[in-house]
């Protein structure tokens, strides 16, 4: 009977033996990290919440104005497939490998951290969830806002008009909110497969709003691009039509200089959207074909 090669790999060690590449590397697999990728831990400012941050940089030298960014939400998840997309491109020569990838996550090894995610993309639903469970979207704004930005632009040269922000599902609930309550923060907004259906549809509250100030011209400056984005297959059919019949609302706006995306991604299913996502979302941010 053949010998399981770890078994192997230690008996060659007592012996004094060269032990294969293939037994060794049986013996320890190594971990893998992803190159041009820089990891740093940020705690907000008001209650000490530490946010995990992922950085993917071009190898380029960045324009004289600074690299674009995108800030993707959920970065524990969907941070490598991006971070992937833009490596390949940079190699490609094309525009996306310019651009400098954002993740915000969270210290954990899991794909989300479920609690946090949902507390601070959130906007409050008293009939359903305790205080501290849900409704912290505010929060996380200003923790984006006012602390996370300054620090990027503080470690690495970036475009500060050239940022755009990427979420999905309760991540696409606040990139809406974001678009609704800070109409000129980001160039563009990519919102996929968003939970509008999140506390009885309570954004579209937000949304009337934002409507009424953008075409009476109380909004100063350039208004942030929208993509909206969903599955044939999403999970709910509710998210796709909601998905739908917001564009068609939004669509008038274009005369008030809002200008909307949409794109339905045929098979794919609410968790497989994010990464059909990430070629459109790089080329929407970056304004290219």
């Amino acid at each position: 009977m053949r010998r399981p090669l770890p078994c192997l790999a230690a008996l060659a060690v007592a012996l004094g033996v060269a032990v294969p590449a293939t037994a060794q590397q049986a013996a320890s697999p190594q971990a893998y990290t992803l190159p041009d990728t820089q990891v740093f831990d940020l705690a907000a400012r008001d209650d000490g919440q530490v946010y995990r941050i992922f950085v993917s940089v071009p190898t380029q030298a960045p324009p004289a104005e600074g690299f674009p960014t995108l800030y993707v939400l959920d970065g524990n998840a969907y941070f490598p497939g991006f971070a992937g997309e833009r490596r390949i491109e940079e190699f490609a020569k094309q525009a996306g490998g310019g651009m400098l990838i954002v993740g915000i996550g969270y210290p954990t090894d899991q794909a989300y951290d479920v609690l946090r995610r949902r507390y601070d993309l959130t906007p409050v639903w008293p009939e359903k969830l305790p205080a501290g469970q849900a409704g912290g979207n505010e929060h996380f704004a200003k923790f984006l806002l006012d602390q996370l930005i300054p620090e990027i632009a503080r470690r690495y040269r970036v475009a500060p008009e050239r940022k755009s922000l990427f979420g999905h599902s309760f991540g696409g609930l606040f990139a809406l909110h974001m678009l609704y309550t800070r109409p000129t923060a980001f160039e563009a907004i990519i919102a996929a497969s968003p939970s509008i259906w999140w506390g009885d549809q309570s954004l579209l509250t937000e949304e009337r709003a934002f409507a009424v100030r953008l075409a009476s011209g109380k909004v100063a400056g350039r208004v942030s691009r929208l993509l909206l984005l969903t599955g044939e297959r999403d999970d709910a059919a509710t998210i796709t039509w909601d998905s739908e019949a917001l564009l068609q609302r939004l669509q008038p706006l274009s005369a008030y200089g809002l200008r909307t995306r949409f794109a339905k991604f045929e098979g794919e299913t609410h968790i497989t959207v994010p990464y059909r996502a990430i070629t459109p979302t790089l080329r929407f941010a970056l304004g290219v074909p």
